[in-house]
Order: structure tokens, then sequence, then C-alpha cells
């Protein structure tokens, strides 16, 4: 990003993408003044992030002189869909100096950033291979999915597969996860985790190539967020031994209780807690430290080793079954995407605790619109 000379910096947004193209900004351009976050209206927002207020952007602008207006530059850290209605209220409200955090711009900013301190290592940053790994990404898709604008053709790679196909009649994919062995009619539950386990029951002991299974890569995506991962990227894969691709985490203040504090209710986060104590004890003791950090791998999102996935899925599907069983009322009763959400949080957890003896490595989700 750069620098205006003189020109003091506001960020619009108040999410994990605005936080963390912040913390980015104030490491790998700490001469930059950023003043504040700001936001439409303040429902549900903190007063402040990273030790800057949020403020509303009228009260923000009725503040300022026209002057100010004009040495003031605003970075709209947003998802990109509602980008330019935002830039023309910015325009409306005087401020003349503001510039769109595409999905691209963000995805440099993160890898700059955690190239410079060292942790959340970017795919893109390894040195690219000589050998193609066997890849195949499955993309969850729902007959309750919106058009995008920009449904471009996908990569040879990737596979629609239509999840909580057993809830519905109509299709919207070749592949459907109500077949085999398969927990598709508790998608309302499970959201995109109902592909996964299809995955994991169906498709990972079939098929492959010569490499055996580590020269086999396996992953979910969803119809709206999804690695961007161009044929460098694939070949950085066998030969630099990674074991799991994950996107770049997102912070959240002051720790990750945070989200499931905001998704997850009280009594299910306890039923969480029974079942990591009973199934996983040593990762339940590991939980109360990372759940004290600042970083969350959102999206249930992941590509990784045929082996290391299996291993995933075995460690975590036991654990949201026994979640919806202590549950009330029970996992089978409701429909509220309550395992899903409770699926990032153990993905982090799984993957942070494993971070001494797993290769993992991260790339930018594209948010598809």
């Amino acid at each position: 990003m750069r620098e205006r000379c003189g020109m003091k910096l506001a960020v619009y947004g108040a999410q994990g993408y605005a936080l963390s193209a912040f913390e980015a900004i104030k490491t790998l351009y700490p001469k930059r003044e950023i003043t504040c976050f700001l936001v439409t209206k303040m429902n549900g927002n903190a007063p402040a992030l990273g030790g800057i207020p949020v403020r509303e952007l009228s009260t923000y602008a009725q503040g300022l002189s026209v002057e100010e207006k004009r040495e003031t530059e605003v970075l709209i850290a947003t998802p990109e869909q509602v980008q330019p209605d935002i830039e023309e209220t910015l325009e409306n409200y005087g401020f003349r100096h503001h510039r769109r955090l595409t999905f691209a711009r963000h995805a440099e900013l993160m890898k700059l950033f955690h190239v410079r301190l060292g942790r959340f290592l970017p795919l893109s940053a390894l040195p690219v291979g000589c050998r193609m790994p066997f890849v195949r990404m499955y993309m969850a898709k729902s007959h309750v999915d919106k058009p995008l604008r920009n449904n471009g053709s996908l990569p040879d790679y990737v596979f629609p597969i239509q999840a909580g196909a057993a809830c519905c009649d109509g299709r919207v994919a070749d592949l459907t996860d109500n077949t085999g062995e398969h927990i598709s009619d508790r998608n309302g539950n499970y959201c995109e985790l109902t592909a996964l386990y299809w995955i994991w029951k169906n498709k990972m002991d079939t098929g492959g190539c010569a490499d055996g299974e580590e020269g086999q890569y396996y992953g979910l995506c969803q119809y709206r967020r999804g690695f961007d991962l161009a044929e460098d990227d694939l070949l950085r894969l066998s030969d630099n031994d990674v074991d799991a691709v994950l996107p770049y985490p997102l912070p959240y203040e002051p720790d990750i209780h945070a989200h499931h504090e905001r998704y997850i209710k009280e009594a299910d986060w306890q039923a969480l807690l029974q079942a990591l104590s009973e199934l996983q004890p040593t990762y339940a003791e590991a939980f109360p430290e990372i759940l004290g950090q600042r970083y969350l791998y959102n999206y249930n999102v992941i590509l990784a080793k045929k082996r290391v996935l299996r291993e995933y899925c075995e460690w975590l599907f036991p654990i949201l079954r026994r979640t919806e069983e202590l549950s009330a009322p029970k996992g089978s009763e409701r429909s509220d995407r309550y395992l899903g959400y409770m699926g990032e949080t153990l993905e982090t957890l799984y993957f942070m605790k494993n971070a001494g003896r797993l290769n993992v490595v991260h790339g930018a989700c594209r948010l598809r619109v």
C-alpha cells in the first residue's frame, strides 16, 4: 500500500477483514497514522478496535472541516460487493480520497504481513516445485444459494457438491452429500461440514495417484469462499511437504472467545466443552490457551494431504456428534447452524495445537460475489 504523504487514514469496516488490514498496515507502514474505524451504524460493533475508536460515518463526517476531509484517506475494508455503495456514500459526505481493499490487495497485504512476522506462513512464499500433486477440492453448494454475479469457470480440480441434499428435492450439483455413508439430513446444524463428512466417508479411500497418500490432497471450500490457487501454488504442495493449507486466520478482540460468544449459545458451548473433555482430554487441556489468543480459522475451508484430512475428520466428527447428544434441544430437534460455527473453533484448536508436527501454510480465501 503506497502511503499518501501527510494524509491520515481511516479504515471503513469493523470486522476481521478490516482489523487484519489495520494490523498489517501498522506493522508494514508504521509511520502511517490511522485515526479510526468507520461503520455505517454502530449496531453490534465494539466501541474500539486495536486501540482506536470505531465511529459512525455520519458523526465522524460532521466533526471534520472540508479541509480535514481533503486530508483524510479512507480504506474500504469490507466485502467487495458493498464497496461501490460505500464509495458513493463517502463521496456524498465529502471524502474524495478513498480506495477499495480488494481481494487481491488484501491477499498481498496478508502475505507481506505474515512473512514479516514469521507466523502463519503463506503458501505463495514457498519455492515452486516440480511435481504436480493429485488435488480434489469439493465446493459445497446449497439449493438456497443466491446466484453469483461473477460466476466464472472453476479450475479442473474443483468439484461442486450439494450439501444438505437430503433436505430438499432440488438439485444444484451432480455430486450430492446424501449418497453412501452420510449425515446430509443434519445439514441445518452442520452446514458445509455435511459435505466434508461425505468426502471423508466416500471419497478419501478411493482413487488417487501413483505417489500414494502423501501426494494426494483433498479439501473443502464453499460456493462463495475458497482459495484462489494458481498452478504454481499447486506445484508448491508436494515438494515442500505441505500438510495443510488453511485461510489466513482473522483476528478477534480481545480473543477468539468473541467468536463463539457471538454465534454459539452458552449451553451449547458447555456441551462442546464436555464432549471435548470426554473424547479428547489433551485437546481440552490445550483449549483455554488457544481460546485466549486472537486468531481464528474461519469458513471451514481446508486443503490437506489425504492422511492429514482423514485424521482431522476422525477427530472432529465424533466431537460434534457427542455435542449433538449433549445439546438441549438435541441436534436432531433444531436447525440453527451451531455445529458449523463450532467446526471453525475446533479447526483452530486442532491445527494450532498440532502446529509443531504439521506443516501448515496459508492462503487468501476469496469471497465470490
